[in-house]
């Protein structure tokens, strides 16, 4: 008899089995990665060109129309207003003003991700701003400032947003929390770092308190957070008084939007922004080659990154020319500006280079698919209120050294809008799965511009609220116009 022949199955179990001897690991990693039908073709210019192009077809916009809107501000208020928009000291003087309600936003994009929405965030910021600020003017007594009953019962607030945070093993917030409950407790003399800590962990308290009712209790995210933006104001007005405001004279405060780095300073955070922007792009660039894997064109990566970088050292040296027209110099980066630059690498790292970020982006692609996948929704959707309200602190001690002090209207009126309105202007979808933390960076510097120079033009509030609403729905309309055509090529 004759031995069976091998069938073809056998023969493609042969080819598919793993790499056993020194030869086949050490082997190319595009072969390898050929082995699993990972594409491994480098493209060319013209290729990535194309691609993009396709995606813009396809109704990828990204953050393009809110880049195009800048411009176009830009162009068209200098045409205006030739002689004040585009000097340094209003263009320094925008970053600033804008900076808060950016910090907002970018904390937004988290919650967006996930395809909710927190309405709170606004007067969550003013809630914190109000904690540090009375801590500020009592000289440290938040005990003799609350009174013993409210004292109390923001400390039982406290503990319950520890073992809230703890049944939803967000240990990050647990951590924070007891944080603030030791630092109410035990007391501090007037310290600004220390005032400005306890601001944002008030801000995670408030998270905590937010993500259990949204994702445990199962309560709708619009109804929770609307209810908390009228709560919050209540406790405001408690803190402060009807009518009243806490100054913030403290110069360390003062100098968290009003202070500017040395010359020396901006041209070293130049180095280390720009330096290690260019070693992440061509690292990346790299790594994907080494191993196989598709990667744009180095020729394009090169442009792109040298274009950064030029970019940066013109703002740089733009910024630390004198732009004070008085005797008094005023040079150097906002301080502002290397406090984003961190948020926006924190952020960005979180979303693109973590397992939590991939399951953000996973929950609010599809939450059913999501928590089949294995992943754990009910967490993820917590852990997204903690990040924004601990981002609305932030943006909260910025604001406020803005203006000197703290109001019983600190984060109401338009901060939330404009904080949601920078999110979705940037390219963030409102129905989730879709966005970037440089979205909110890009939507908050196209607010901050639009009433910065509707402001310059002597235009009045009416005339200002009708514009960033008009702009709001455009970005709100490109949103929806984007998904659908997404939708129709089945992307």
């Amino acid at each position: 008899m004759t031995a069976p022949t091998e069938g073809p199955e056998k023969a493609q179990t042969e080819q598919k089995s793993p790499p056993t001897s020194a030869a086949e690991r050490a082997a190319p990693a595009s072969s390898r990665a050929a082995d699993f039908g990972i594409d491994t073709t480098a493209k060319s210019t013209g290729e990535a060109i194309r691609g993009y192009l396709v995606s813009l077809r396809s109704g990828d916009l990204g953050a393009l129309p809110a880049l195009l809107g800048l411009l176009a501000l830009f162009v068209l208020f200098t045409a205006l207003a030739p002689d004040t928009f585009p000097s340094l000291l209003n263009l320094a003087n925008l970053l600033q003003q804008g900076a808060g309600q950016t910090i907002i936003a970018m904390g937004l994009v988290f919650v967006l991700l996930t395809g909710e929405i927190d309405l709170a965030a606004g007067t969550a910021s003013g809630l914190t701003a109000s904690v540090m600020a009375l801590h500020l003017v009592s000289n440290g007594n938040l005990l003799g400032a609350m009174g013993t009953p409210v004292f109390l019962l923001f400390a039982v607030v406290i503990v319950v947003a520890i073992v809230l945070a703890v049944l939803l093993k967000i240990w990050a917030g647990a951590i924070a929390s007891a944080g603030a409950l030791l630092l109410l407790v035990i007391g501090f003399p007037p310290n600004p770092w220390l005032e400005m800590l306890l601001a944002v962990l008030v801000g995670v308290v408030i998270g905590c308190l937010t993500g259990f009712l949204v994702a445990k209790v199962g309560m709708p995210s619009f109804v929770v957070t609307l209810a908390l933006f009228i709560a919050w104001q209540g406790v405001i007005l408690q803190l402060i008084g009807d009518g009243g405001t806490l100054g913030l004279r403290d110069p360390v405060i003062a100098a968290v939007a009003n202070g500017n780095l040395s010359t020396l300073g901006s041209w070293i955070l130049f180095v280390v922004a720009a330096g290690g922007y260019a070693a992440v792009m061509l690292n990346r660039q790299v790594s994907r080659r080494k191993l196989g894997l598709v990667a744009q064109p180095t020729g394009l990566v090169l442009i792109k990154t040298i274009a950064v970088v030029v970019l940066a050292a013109v703002a740089t040296y733009l910024l630390t020319v004198n732009r004070s027209p008085g005797q008094l110099p005023i040079s150097g980066v906002p301080y502002v500006v290397p406090l984003v630059l961190v948020l926006l690498v924190a952020g960005t790292y979180v979303l693109d280079r973590t397992r939590f970020g991939r399951h953000v982006y996973a929950v609010g692609g599809n939450r059913e698919a999501a928590r089949r996948a294995g992943i754990d929704v009910v967490r993820i959707r917590a852990a997204v209120f903690v990040i924004s309200t601990a981002f609305a602190a932030i943006g909260a001690i910025v604001y406020s050294s803005k203006v000197g002090s703290v109001s019983p209207s600190a984060g109401g009126g338009n901060t939330l809008l404009f904080a949601v309105g920078g999110a979705v202007i940037g390219g963030t979808s409102l129905f989730g799965g879709r966005g970037r933390i440089s979205n909110a960076v890009i939507g908050g510097a196209v607010l901050a511009m639009v009433n910065n120079g509707l402001g310059l033009l002597g235009q009045p509030a009416s005339v200002v609220f009708l514009v960033n609403g008009i702009v709001l729905l455009l970005a709100a309309g490109v949103d929806v116009l984007s998904r659908r055509r997404s939708a129709v090529a089945g992307r």
